[in-house]
């Protein structure tokens, strides 16, 4: 049997000895160039299944393209910055907190994190290679090299050139594990689904606090006793009560006062939602009292008690606008109570909201997510461990309604698991929300692969653009360029100490962002090494302002602003290869051979996981579109997940991981990636399944038995002058036609991007050629006629060479190792050929039409035989087409395959095709019968002793039936023939027994020895 993944063992050191990869990057390009860019990965984690996925999609068109005659430089990249790389380290070192690494030394950690990222770039070498994906690796571009971050540098100064840098204060989510805050495109990336217990909270009205005044909000309640009256609100956060500054209600909601039969409490919610929280319906007995029904205004300015009283005190500012109810269109009744719980410094529109009104804005939580000293019961303790207690400590003071389960999407740190808080702290933005116009206009010339992608997931994600928060308050990162002047100079006046503040902290607040290192040296007049922390926060200058110093600002970027930096900080630009970037979409005239290639911006193609929507297909099209550039890629195929065979995500806790390595050596790295180009769409969720898997790789099998096929009898076949108009058998004018429709489809889909269908299109193909063809065309190769014998070995030849590069892009291994087998004028490799090209003159619809009718004849004929339980080796004397008439060479086929000696025609009303079949057996055909029984006993003894094409034998027979006697009289030189015989006698001794129709046979084949 033929062992794939050997024979793939096998072209990778034929590939590697002849440098084929390289050979492949300097042939003739007269095309120019087809731009790709990789995504880069991370490699102090191991290649997974996912990550061949991938892989397998972006190797297939660079090849293709490369054939067409393009130049498609393949430049590999490695992402070495961030939290992934950070948070291995600290798990190596035993580390838990930022205060751990502080301790450590950042110095010392960071030299851990250069070296972490290189942990598995063996693995990752060894699987790119082993599957097949040809990509430069010998020159990478790697993010943490001081070329690369000084690219960056010079994006960011553009950014704030252009006014699109800022800091600012807002409610961001914060991952209190790491210490650092989250940019909204990672957040997106860490939901899960979880269920956790909800609390509907009662606020106690305060009436006297408010009866002093002439139009407060108790007036418009007109009640005459508010001593036990709630407004009931609803959280998903029990952990932010203690934060609780106000109340928002809708104005022109209309709620609902109810009194409570049972301990005589009053409460005021949403009308709408009285039915699913008291469960109060008007028509039923209900504990509840229908009072009142007011507009939301008519609650706006009521006052209620604290629920945790002491975190806001007469000293805190803005101290008197606490503990009321305000207006908001935030505010509705989908869910909750149809009243807002508002903790300013945990919600982005509570913080928006508190800025409106002036609420006061106190912190009860630290940045590592446990409770500072004015929640002093629960100091020190993670917030959403302490959740159980606060609800405890709500229902002994009677202020707890009630709990319940409620199932909702919760983020959670993509990288650590650890569940997301959101805090209202500085941060470093680029401002994105005011390019949602250019963003939009960029995304509109892309081709999404699939097509909703661009509308939905990714337009519906720019329509909503949030500003970007790219700091990070950690250390292994890209260092912001950033410097502020933090100690005040003798040229700062004491009117300019006044307006500096404590956020310059006693400096004049002048920033700098330095946009190269020329710029950094000329002003602190040192030159570093090594641009990360801590070295850099070393460097220091004089404000030009003030005369203080500038010291830089803590943080690092974002690390999907390194990645989605690749298509200018890979060339250094704008500091070198600037031709390479500035060309634009004005492509290079068709380039000759070693000419010089000047375009690498925008590229032609890309293709990632559908989470990278919200990764790197957006960090890309943001940093271009922040430079004022044009779509950054023109092509993206959006890849579904890959998920275990019963549709779960993969992970070591289930068990449910695959090792690649293991699948790749049992079945070959090219029948993982058929499987993966075929089991469904591109975009589509993909459950790999083993069985799956063995299913798909079997058309190799299919491909390979022909190839064998085709080896037994070719002899060192050379091609000949036969063209297509020489062809006179109809099956071999048939398969060059559908080879040539094979070439158009093939080309038409990879030019849209449609793998699937391209794959699919070659599996039909290979199956057409194996179980129509060449069946159909097994005794012509064995054919005393050469002329016709000829003619079917250039054909099947044709097919296996023009195979063999349609499935180059796909399959490179099997591609390769036809192409070898049957080439003989040929090029060096079946990946330095030139595309096969469409021949409009080589297609015949009626030849096509023809035999399509011809095979769903055939299946309906033999659908009749299986009606009747008769075996196809035994001949029928007649076959009835009915609605459908097909020239004699078509009939023929027919006869041969359905085995009748004639075919007849007929009409009836229907008009549609079908068959009739004629099931009386003569004497004479159950001869014939018998003869094709002989045939296929006689040659599988010939396999079951191993012999091949150029074995002959002689065959002994006894049997004591005269018809059987007739048969092999009758029929010997066909005999002979079909099983490659050159003696056939009869023995009057009797041995192995062999029954034939009941008939008893005793038959032995001998070979004849040279």
């Amino acid at each position: 049997m033929f062992n794939l993944p050997q024979k793939e063992q096998e072209i990778l050191k034929f590939w590697k000895n002849q440098n084929i990869f390289k050979k492949s990057l300097t042939k003739e390009s007269p095309k120019g160039d087809f731009v790709f860019y990789e995504g880069p990965p991370t490699a102090n984690g191991k290649p997974g299944i996912h990550h061949i996925l991938a892989r397998a999609f972006k190797d297939l068109i660079p090849r293709y393209k490369t054939m067409q005659g393009y130049h498609v430089e393949r430049k590999a990249g490695w992402d070495t910055h961030g939290l992934p790389v950070e948070l291995e380290v600290e798990k190596e070192l035993g580390l838990k907190n930022k205060k751990d690494v502080e301790k450590y030394e950042i110095g010392k950690f960071n030299k851990k994190c250069k070296e972490s990222v290189w942990k598995y770039k063996e693995d990752w070498e060894k699987m790119t290679e082993r599957i097949g994906f040809w990509i430069d690796m010998e020159h990478p571009y790697i993010t943490y090299e001081n070329k690369y971050i000084e690219s960056l540098w010079w994006i960011i100064k553009q950014a704030h050139n252009k006014g699109l840098l800022y800091k600012g204060y807002k409610v961001i989510p914060q991952c209190p594990r790491c210490g650092t805050a989250l940019s909204s495109h990672e957040v997106a990336q860490g939901y899960k689904n979880v269920r956790e217990e909800s609390v509907y909270i009662k606020f106690k009205i305060q009436p006297r606090a408010l009866k002093a005044k002439s139009k407060d909000a108790i007036k418009n309640l007109k009640l005459e006793n508010l001593d036990n009256a709630y407004i009931l609100a609803w959280t998903t956060t029990p952990w932010t009560l203690p934060g609780n500054v106000a109340l928002a209600v809708g104005e022109k909601i209309n709620y609902a006062i109810l009194r409570n039969k049972s301990n005589n409490e009053i409460y005021i919610l949403a009308k709408d939602r009285i039915a699913d929280v008291l469960k109060y319906h008007p028509e039923k007995e209900s504990n509840y009292k229908f009072i009142k029904e007011i507009k939301g205004k008519d609650l706006v300015g009521l006052k209620y008690k604290p629920l945790f009283p002491g975190v806001i005190t007469d000293k805190t500012k803005n101290a008197e606008n606490a503990f009321k109810v305000y207006p908001a269109n935030f505010v509705s009744t989908e869910d909750g109570t149809g009243v807002v719980h508002t903790a300013v410094m945990y919600g982005m529109e509570d913080y928006e909201l508190g800025e409106k009104v002036g609420l006061p804005k106190v912190h009860t939580v630290n940045l590592d997510g446990t409770f500072n000293h004015l929640v002093p019961q629960w100091q020190g303790r993670f917030v959403k461990d302490v959740e159980k207690d606060i609800i405890k400590n709500l229902k002994e003071k009677n202020l707890l309604f009630k709990t319940e389960i409620y199932a909702h999407d919760y983020p959670f740190c993509w990288r650590c698991q650890t569940p997301l808080i959101y805090y209202a702290k500085d941060s470093w933005y680029f401002r994105i929300s005011k390019l949602k116009k250019e963003l939009l206009k960029n995304n509109s010339k892309i081709n999404w692969v699939p097509a909703h992608i661009k509308e939905g997931r990714f337009g519906e994600w720019l329509k909503d653009v949030k500003d970007w928060a790219i700091s990070r308050e950690r250390y292994w990162g890209t260092p912001l360029p950033i410097w502020e002047c933090r100690q005040t100079g003798e040229k700062q006046n004491t009117k300019n100490k006044k307006q500096a503040g404590a956020d310059s902290r006693n400096g004049c607040g002048n920033l700098k962002v330095i946009g190269s290192l020329e710029e950094l040296q000329k002003l602190s007049g040192k030159k570093l090494e090594d641009l990360h922390r801590p070295y850099i926060d070393k460097i220091t200058f004089k404000c030009d302002k003030c005369g203080g110093i500038m010291k830089r600002v803590p943080e690092v970027m974002d690390c999907w602003f390194d990645s989605g930096s690749m298509p200018f900080a890979q060339w250094h630009y704008p500091f070198e290869n600037s031709n390479l970037i500035d060309c634009g979409s004005n492509k290079q005239e068709p380039s000759l051979k070693n000419k010089k290639r000047s375009c690498r911006f925008p590229a032609d193609f890309i293709a990632e996981g559908v989470d990278q929507t919200r990764g790197w297909f957006y960090t890309l099209l943001a940093v271009a579109t922040m430079l004022g550039k044009e779509a950054p890629y023109k092509n993206v195929i959006c890849l579904g997940h890959i998920l275990d065979k019963n549709g779960q995500k993969m992970s070591k806790h289930l068990g449910n991981v695959i090792d690649p390595w293991k699948i790749i050596n049992k079945y070959g790295a090219d029948s993982v990636r058929w499987y993966l180009y075929t089991i469904n769409q591109a975009g589509e969720p993909k459950k790999f399944a083993e069985e799956g898997l063995k299913k798909a790789s079997g058309i190799f099998v299919t491909l390979f038995n022909t190839l064998t096929f085709y080896k037994m009898f070719s002899d060192n076949y050379q091609p000949s002058n036969i063209t297509f108009n020489n062809l006179n058998n109809i099956l071999d004018k048939w398969i060059i036609i559908k080879l040539n429709l094979l070439i158009k489809e093939v080309s038409e889909n990879l030019e849209n991007y449609k793998i699937t269908s391209s794959a699919r299109k070659i599996s039909g193909f290979i199956t057409d050629l194996s179980q129509w063809y060449l069946r159909r065309s097994r005794k012509r190769f064995k054919n005393s006629d050469e002329n016709d014998k000829k003619q079917a070995l250039y054909t099947l030849h044709k097919a296996l060479f023009e195979l063999s590069k349609l499935l180059a892009p796909f399959a490179p291994f099997t591609a390769e190792y036809i192409y070898q087998e049957i080439s003989n004028t040929a090029k060096e490799s079946v990946h330095l050929e030139n595309w096969p090209k469409y021949k409009n003159e080589i297609l015949n619809q009626k030849i096509l039409d023809y035999m399509e009718t011809t095979r769903k004849v055939v299946e309906l004929g033999l659908a009749k035989r299986a009606e009747a339980s008769i075996k196809v080796r035994q001949p029928l004397p007649k076959l009835t087409i009915i609605n459908r008439r097909l020239p004699e060479e078509y009939i023929e086929l027919i006869k041969d395959e359905v085995n009748v000696k004639e075919v007849a025609f007929s009409q009836d009303k229907s008009k549609e095709l079908s068959t009739e079949i004629s099931t009386e057996i003569t004497p004479e055909l159950r001869q014939e019968g018998s003869l094709r029984e002989l045939i296929r006993i006689i040659n599988n003894l010939r396999k079951k002793e191993g012999l091949t094409i150029q074995d002959k034998i002689k065959i002994e027979y006894y049997t004591p039936d005269k018809e059987l006697k007739d048969v092999f009289e009758k029929y010997k030189n066909e005999l002979k023939q079909q099983t490659l015989a050159v003696k056939l006698d009869e023995s009057r001794s009797e041995f192995e027994n062999i029954k034939i129709n009941g008939k008893k046979l005793g038959l032995r084949i001998e070979k004849i020895k040279k």
